[in-house]
């Protein structure tokens, strides 16, 4: 029998902490000059007006609301008021091009669209023909006046306002979606496509209540969004501080100049960062000659995820933010965000934490990444050839509890196949634990490359490589990288009759044929719409042939491992 819906858990119920933590005081506010501030009071009442708005406009338990949006008050506001009224609230990544976009909103058949004045071409080319025909409602956050407004489109001002006060608002009690989903949050899938992850309240409060009890949110703190709500990370770690009372700073998009301003004037404590984040905090205040801790000293709490801080990140970090104890979190979207967490320095100390020993006994390489959260369960499983972890401490990490998702979205409900060993989905790293408890990753089984805390999967970009006409073939690898945690780097074969021309070769293009360089390639998947995360940040020509398996498939690692060996050698750049 199903527990009453009052027994159940809600993300909303957050405001109840909101209005008796910051009633009176600052809730929210926009960065920069003249930035939009709103009480506890005045947020609640918002969130709630907004819901009961969106319902009077048709948006039911279960409807789907798609959002693009920058960073901004009325956006969180937003992702509560959508969930408040049962329906299921999925941010689209506003760095996608606009392709890749119309493939999730495809996938999740909104009722609603909301955009700001960043996106106003996005929504019109939806409103454009009859492909998004469940799309009924367009909602405009911000102000039509400053950011123009696409026809059809509704200021979000005027879905908060349409019942004419609080009084039906006030009566709305939180409904929940089917299957108690909140949100959908996309990734992507090993064709590069948009994958709908499907999370439901019980996973975001119980990820909520890790990050609070680990990390020590609280009433007092002044979170900045250095991370975009279109995220796992910047979601989950809004809505630990919503349910600790905090407030929030909000910016548009992170950039160094505007977060140490932010952090100045309205005393930060709080932010998460992925390694590009923070290496672009400390060349800033290398560049300005910042003394080390120079107005910073607010800062108490760093919460780094997207991949491991090298040791250079962590000893800079603790010397800028001298105060600020930073952990790291092991994660993924399809867990709701943080797995594992590990503490990297303590602000008594200023100094790195003991790390786990290097060489343990039995140690089996990789990066350690942490120990479990509590509402964590982990264990090394089932490796891709069937054998068991019983023969070998190694294989695939797998975990299980309350924080997975309910599934992919597929076909208007979740599919919860991924899920259906009893439990236990497989986060596609492989891994083991170490006598303490420790997981300690060694690589990602299916060849996904971590770029600055973005997913880049190895197969969409070989797939527009091989679009130019002088590619024979191409393999992307990520190789390390200090400030994005991985590159990625395109292996280029060309065809008969084509000249690789870069830089370095310019002098030994003897002519005829035609030519294809770096940058002709990178033209060309900019051209193709591949979101400029994906798109290859170097690339070399492979003139012997790619390692393959017995099957034909590219044997990554090993090709990784010869790139990385050539790269050492300024003198053999090609294959």
């Amino acid at each position: 029998m199903a527990a009453p819906r009052h027994r159940q858990g809600h993300i909303a119920q957050c405001l109840g902490r909101i209005l008796a933590c910051r009633g009176s005081a600052t809730a929210a506010v926009a960065a920069g000059p003249g930035g939009r501030r709103l009480t506890g009071a005045e947020f609640v009442d918002g969130v709630r007006s907004l819901a009961a708005g969106l319902a009077d406009r048709g948006v039911r338990p279960g409807h789907v609301v798609a959002a693009v949006a920058l960073n901004s008050v009325e956006y969180v506001q937003l992702f509560l008021a959508v969930t408040y009224a049962g329906a299921i609230i999925a941010p689209l990544n506003y760095r996608w091009s606009f392709e890749e976009a119309a493939q999730a909103v495809e996938l999740v058949r909104p009722t609603a669209f909301a955009f700001d004045g960043a996106f106003s071409s996005w929504a019109l080319r939806l409103m454009e023909g009859d492909r998004f025909p469940s799309i009924g409602l367009y909602l405009l956050l911000g102000d039509p006046c400053r950011t123009g407004r696409a026809a059809a489109a509704v200021p979000i001002t005027d879905v908060t306002g349409s019942l004419g006060g609080a009084t039906a608002a006030a009566a709305m009690e939180p409904v929940s979606a089917p299957d108690d989903i909140a949100l959908i949050c996309f990734t992507s899938g090993t064709t590069g496509r948009p994958k709908g992850v499907a999370i439901s309240h019980t996973s975001l409060i119980i990820q909520s209540l890790a990050k609070i009890a680990i990390v020590g949110y609280g009433e007092d703190d002044v979170y900045l969004h250095t991370a975009p709500l279109c995220h796992i990370g910047g979601v989950s770690s809004c809505m630990a501080v919503l349910m600790a009372g905090g407030c929030h700073v909000l910016a548009p998009k992170f950039d160094a100049r505007s977060a140490f301003a932010a952090i100045q004037e309205h005393g930060v404590t709080c932010f998460i960062t992925v390694p590009a984040i923070m290496a672009d905090l400390l060349s800033y205040a290398r560049k300005e000659e910042m003394a080390p801790g120079c107005g910073r000293t607010t800062v108490t709490k760093i919460l780094n995820g997207g991949g491991g801080l090298p040791l250079h990140l962590v000893n800079a970090a603790s010397q800028s933010f001298p105060r600020a104890a930073i952990f790291s979190a092991y994660g993924m979207t399809e867990a709701c965000s943080s797995l594992t967490f590990m503490a990297l320095t303590t602000p008594k100390l200023q100094e790195p934490e003991p790390e786990p020993e290097t060489q343990p006994c039995g140690h089996h390489g990789g990066v350690c990444v942490g120990k479990p959260a509590p509402h964590v369960e982990i264990r090394i499983g089932m490796d891709d050839d069937g054998t068991t972890a019983g023969s070998s401490p190694t294989g695939n990490v797998l975990t299980r509890g309350l924080h997975t998702m309910v599934g992919y979205w597929a076909n208007g409900k979740a599919d919860s196949s991924e899920c259906d060993r009893n439990g236990w989905l497989d986060t596609g790293d492989t891994g083991w634990v170490d006598e303490e408890g420790n997981l300690w990753l060694l690589g990602r089984h299916k060849g996904r490359i971590k770029t600055g805390g973005e997913n880049v999967y190895p197969e969409e970009v070989e797939s527009v490589l091989s679009q130019h006409p002088g590619v024979a073939r191409a393999v992307v690898v990520g190789v390390p990288d200090s400030r994005l945690g991985e590159r990625v780097v395109a292996c280029v074969s060309v065809k008969d009759g084509w000249n690789w021309v870069d830089a370095r070769a310019e002098h030994e293009h003897r002519g005829g044929g035609e030519e294809v360089s770096p940058q002709i390639l990178h033209g060309h998947c900019r051209t193709k719409e591949l979101s400029r995360f994906k798109v290859p940040r170097s690339y070399y020509q492979w003139r012997q042939p790619f390692p393959v398996t017995t099957t034909g498939k590219i044997r990554r690692e090993e090709l990784k491992r010869e790139l990385l060996a050539a790269i050492r050698l300024p003198s053999n750049l090609c294959f």
